[in-house]
């Protein structure tokens, strides 16, 4: 059997992914990196983002009930991790990058990041130190040179992503099968 160590309750998935969430806070275009991101439903498209409860980002998106979600390249890490240093509160972040906007208003968008999901604000829950903030996706940009046959290429968006356990960004690794067929081989006649 394999040795097994308990490290008590901790929130541990990997890898997490490294986003930008934008929103306007104050008049003013404003980003926090969040890695506790995830796809919360596919119809309607969603996206789920947990914000701690003092984040400037969450003042925003709250007022605004817009939000953006931006998922940077690998080489984009020092930008990313400034981001999530600084609070908007004390530091004007919307200068660091190239912005553009899309259909919605308050949802500002990274133009160097491969991915940016505009959010409209659909539900948030209390979760103690942190609001989970849900929006549905109303509009998906994707880096031309990102695509492959129309769709959009994990090697080649190069996506940043968090490893809570070491505290290092990483990129992802190799490839090591075909989802919903590698798993055929062990068909055994379920």
């Amino acid at each position: 059997m394999v040795k097994k160590f308990c490290l008590g309750p901790e929130a541990l998935l990997f890898p997490t992914p490294s986003v930008l969430v934008g929103t306007v806070v104050d008049g003013r275009p404003n980003f926090m990196t969040a890695a506790w991101c995830g796809i919360a439903s596919s119809k309607p498209p969603a996206i789920s983002v947990a914000v701690r409860g003092e984040r400037h980002t969450l003042k925003g998106i709250l007022a605004n009930g817009e939000f953006s979600i931006n998922v940077p390249a690998a080489g984009m890490a020092a930008d990313v991790d400034f981001c999530g240093i600084y609070s908007g509160r004390k530091v004007d972040k919307s200068t660091v990058f190239e912005l553009f906007n899309g259909d919605l208003a308050n949802a500002p968008l990274v133009a160097d990041c491969p991915v940016n999901l505009e959010c409209r604000l659909r539900h948030t829950l209390d979760l103690g130190a942190h609001t989970l903030v849900v929006g549905e996706v109303i509009q998906t940009h994707v880096t031309e040179s990102c695509l492959t046959d129309g769709k959009p290429d994990a090697v080649k968006i190069d996506p940043l992503v968090y490893s809570p356990g070491s505290g290092y960004y990483q990129r992802l690794g190799e490839i090591v099968g075909k989802a919903f067929s590698i798993g055929k081989k062990k068909d055994k006649g379920a």
